[in-house]
């Protein structure tokens, strides 16, 4: 178990403009034994149970936003102490702590969906390291295809050139396939109920020696398919196992304590939408008790893919989600700063402390561990409606 200092104090975990923001999320209620939705009302943390026996329900109102503040109930005590009391290896269990902010939602993620990235991993891969003879490649593609490489739209007539011109140099495979065709990867990353939240373990496969976290925005997705707000995730990636094969993927990506999310959902109102999203900046931070620092940022400006057309993908006539999605949108972050040998790359160690973080936001905290040694998910779909009959909530 970790024993330095790790979780950050509240104003660090709040989004810049707390005080303008409509937030929300769940919280473990000792005295019930069961989650409740909350709305974060200044200091107060108050019910939503009285309107809304889920998350997953509020999100249906057709203004989210408006229900949480007119349905918000009795505190069930201060922001502050629910948060101090969250930390894993600091919690009172008999008091109150905030859980994942989502419960019924599929929890959905998409993939490969900055192309520039991909595209320059490539040339990198292609070039061997030869700053010179990737430069000769970045321009051999961008003279073929016209202009920048950073405009190449999914699916377009610039994309399938692209494609033909890696065909043509061998270069060609799945992952090129979803990051510039007409199909996005999407793929299930956990189920309903399966995520950690802010302040909890995260996990990664013993028999992992290759893994890293993958700061991403997560979209609140309606069973309508509106999206009705947004909040932060780390979808855990196992490499050395998807790399074995791209069929090994839900291995590597679904796994108990592999998905976290939090530290609250920011739903849309007049302060907060998805043009937010859209140029948002998420920042991620490791810290290893070995003493190991790393810094790298995602900016979602550059992504490939417009969030509202992965929600497209995601739900519509060919598929249903009639409790609502979480959908993850993909990072640019890929991290290659050797920790240990030179040319090994990065991989987590146990009780590395990751710290995602957007200053819309918030920050989303968790410590890694071995999933075989974290806690296990037993409080599943059936568990939650016992409780919320038997609370009368149903």
């Amino acid at each position: 178990m970790t024993t330095h200092p790790w979780f950050p104090a509240l104003d660090e975990t709040l989004p810049v403009d707390a005080v303008d923001a409509t937030l929300i999320g769940r919280v473990w209620q000792p005295d019930v034994e069961g989650p409740t939705p909350v709305l974060i009302d200044g200091e107060d943390v108050r019910s939503l149970a009285g309107g809304y026996a889920t998350v997953s329900a509020l999100a249906e109102h057709p203004e989210p936003a408006a229900a949480a503040r007119e349905a918000a109930g009795a505190s069930l005590g201060t922001l502050t102490d629910i948060h101090a009391n969250t930390p894993f290896d600091r919690r009172d269990p008999g008091r109150p702590w905030f859980l994942a902010p989502h419960d019924l939602q599929a929890v959905k993620a998409a993939g490969v969906t900055f192309a520039v990235s991909m595209i320059e991993r490539v040339i990198e891969e292609r070039a061997r390291g030869d700053h010179q003879a990737a430069a000769a490649l970045r321009e051999v593609i961008s003279t073929r295809i016209g202009g920048d490489l950073r405009g190449i739209v999914p699916g377009s007539e610039r994309a399938a050139e692209l494609k033909q011109f890696f065909v043509d140099e061998g270069l060609w495979s799945q992952y090129l396939e979803v990051g510039i065709g007409p199909d996005a990867e999407i793929f299930t990353k956990g189920m309903p109920l399966s995520a950690r939240g802010t302040g909890e373990q995260i996990g990664v496969l013993a028999s992992s020696t290759w893994n890293n976290p993958e700061p991403e925005v997560a979209l609140v997705v309606s069973s309508r398919g509106s999206v009705v707000g947004a909040t932060l995730a780390n979808d855990v990636n196992l490499r050395d196992i998807e790399g074995r094969s791209a069929l090994l993927l839900p291995k590597a990506k679904d796994n108990n304590a592999s998905c976290a999310t939090g530290p609250f959902i920011r739903l849309f109102d007049g302060s907060f939408g998805i043009d937010d999203v859209r140029a948002m900046v998420v920042s991620v931070d490791v810290r290893g008790a070995d003493g190991f620092v790393m810094h790298a940022s995602s900016d979602m400006g550059q992504i490939s893919r417009d969030p509202l057309d992965l929600v497209g993908q995601l739900i519509g006539p060919h598929h249903q989600y009639p409790d609502g999605a979480i959908l993850m949108l993909g990072t640019l972050f890929a991290p290659i700063e050797d920790r240990d040998a030179p040319g090994m790359g990065f991989t987590h160690r146990l009780d590395d402390v990751v710290t995602i973080r957007s200053a819309g936001l918030g920050a989303l905290v968790n410590v890694v561990r071995h999933s075989e040694e974290c806690d296990p998910w037993v409080f599943g779909v059936t568990a939650l409606m016992t409780n919320l009959a038997a609370r009368r909530l149903l």
